[in-house]
């Protein structure tokens, strides 16, 4: 059945509202979130921001996901990429069963280019073709690990399991991603190697800022940065510590500490200044670009939309900047231009993210309830935002 506009994140919090037998105004007490901004949301007539989606998600016990709707199952099904994760889902489970009798890997160079060409194919949001591949490639570098364990077996093992996270965080699956990263760490641990450990570190915090949980997430950034420690000094270390912190600011900015958030922000810009454009070290897309990428995204996480617009007008992004980062920057900015009341020019930016990363703008809840708010604000919608709803599949 085909999502109507009315299957929101409004829509689901008011269900989920009544099933709890509170009122809006209890829920908003619970939540800490304005009344006024609560029955907005509820009607659809304002995106539910992440931040809200959180607050409200605490208060009512439930994870974000059911708010949000995730995975979109209709339209993985549509696009045929349902199977495909429950073969993710599969392979995943194979990392201490040891080596495949019935199977002869590759040697390990054409493995690593295989698993570095999969990293390179996200970032141009080909999900699907990397979908197709992924089990394949971790069923391989799993018998080549268990077969000959060496630092390099186990580094591109953790490698194959972080592109796995990349798939199935894209595409809302967060319970198989949190197994996704616990394979990671198994491997990382396994390949004594403190840089994919720190990584894995940050990747998880980035789920749990998914998930709302600030304060966890806050805890696996110091981890992280503990870890790097323990790298060797030099480029690849600094790179992955920026990166780090540009999620630390994200996280300070979700919880509304400004003074926390300007602080890791400072210090990314310190390393980006260092290490120059750096997207494809680990694919962290990380350099002065993404430092002020992420700026534009913490003055939003502050409800300081009408700097963020402001911040992201004096950007400029390298011709070939990873598409997938691009897009989700577009996103954002739809966002924060729909709260100032930009609504044609939000329209803009959503179209932008579709064209340079169709599958992975389908799959994006930020997208959908931008969309939903556009909608509502239109009392005669025009048939390009027509398309596009139809496009989501709403």
């Amino acid at each position: 059945m085909t999502p109507s506009l009315d299957d929101h994140a409004g829509s689901r919090i008011a269900h989920s509202r009544k099933v709890r037998k509170l009122t809006r105004r209890e829920l908003a007490d619970l939540s800490h979130v304005s009344y006024s901004t609560l029955t907005k949301v509820e009607q659809g007539a304002i995106p539910a921001s992440p931040s809200v989606l959180g607050a409200l998600a605490r208060a009512l016990m439930i994870p974000v996901t059911q708010l949000t709707g995730q995975p979109y199952l209709e339209e993985l099904r549509r696009d045929q990429l349902d199977g495909l994760i429950q073969q993710i889902r599969e392979c995943l489970n194979l990392y201490d069963l040891g080596s495949d009798s019935d199977l002869t890997p590759r040697p390990t160079g054409q493995l690593e280019e295989q698993a570095d060409r999969l990293c390179s194919l996200v970032r141009a949001t080909h999900i699907k073709q990397v979908a197709i591949e992924l089990p394949g490639l971790i069923a391989e570098a799993t018998t080549a690990a268990h077969r000959r364990p060496i630092d390099q077996n186990w580094r591109l093992l953790a490698g194959a399991y972080r592109t796995a996270y990349d798939v199935t965080t894209k595409l809302g699956f967060q319970d198989l991603c949190m197994v996704a990263l616990d394979r990671m760490d198994w491997a990382a641990q396994r390949a004594s190697d403190p840089v994919i450990g720190g990584m894995r570190q940050y990747l998880r915090a980035l789920a749990y800022l998914r998930a709302s949980d600030y304060r966890t997430g806050e805890q696996l950034i110091k981890i992280g940065l503990q870890r790097l420690e323990l790298a060797e000094p030099g480029r690849e270390r600094d790179v992955v510590t920026g990166q780090i912190h540009l999620g630390a600011a994200v996280l300070a900015g979700r919880g509304k500490d400004e003074t926390r958030a300007e602080g890791h922000l400072g210090e990314a810009q310190r390393l980006a200044d260092l290490t120059g454009p750096a997207e494809k070290v680990h694919w962290l897309s990380f350099g002065p670009a993404n430092v002020g990428a992420h700026r534009m995204s913490v003055l939003a996480e502050l409800d300081k939309y009408p700097e963020a617009v402001g911040t992201a007008a004096g950007l400029s992004f390298p011709d070939d900047w990873p598409p997938s980062r691009l897009a989700h920057h577009h996103t954002e900015l739809a966002q924060a231009q729909l709260w100032t009341g930009n609504m044609d020019d939000a329209f803009t930016n959503l179209r932008r993210a579709r064209m340079l990363a169709p599958q992975q703008t389908r799959y994006s809840p930020t997208v959908r309830e931008t969309y939903i708010a556009l909608e509502s604000a239109k009392r005669r919608t025009p048939e390009t935002l027509n398309s596009f709803g139809a496009w989501l599949g709403m």
